[in-house]
């Protein structure tokens, strides 16, 4: 419980800066002020599709619930692309799955070194399957 008020709290804050006039919801020339603040352009037109699009309750507004829905699927979408790209970092064989060999080599590169026993140690214990290798899902639930 104490995570998801902190997470909210955070929200909340992301909330206000955008809310420029106080009112609790996010308008398009509030969103498209902001967001040129931060250096990215958009159109009003642009702005008002994409409160449309996220917009749970028709008012034409973002509330602190549209918000939160949207940081947490951008923070899902974020999060599994910086696992693919971890997980593409150690495929050093570029065959779609962690090795022994490839988590060897990648260690190497951290300071790290192994044998390959150990590292055949280190995948066998999250190949859910037993091939001997780290798939991309394995490796998910590994990093979880």
């Amino acid at each position: 419980m104490a995570y998801n008020m902190r997470k909210d709290t955070e929200f909340e804050g992301v909330l206000r800066y955008f809310d420029e006039d106080g009112d609790g919801k996010v308008s398009p020339s509030e969103l498209r002020h902001r967001l040129s603040m931060m250096g990215g352009e958009i159109l009003l037109k642009e702005a008002e599709m994409a409160i449309e699009a996220l917009d749970s309750d028709g008012d034409g507004f973002l509330s602190l619930e549209d918000f939160i829905v949207l940081m947490e699927e951008g923070g899902e979408e974020e999060k599994l692309k910086d696992l693919r790209d971890a997980f593409q970092m150690y495929d050093t064989e570029k065959c779609g799955f962690i090795t022994p060999k490839s988590l060897k080599k990648m260690l190497k590169k951290m300071g790290e070194s192994k044998s390959i026993n150990e590292c055949e140690v280190m995948i066998n214990k999250f190949d859910l399957n037993g091939d001997g290798v780290l798939s991309f899902e394995e490796f998910r639930v590994m990093m979880q």
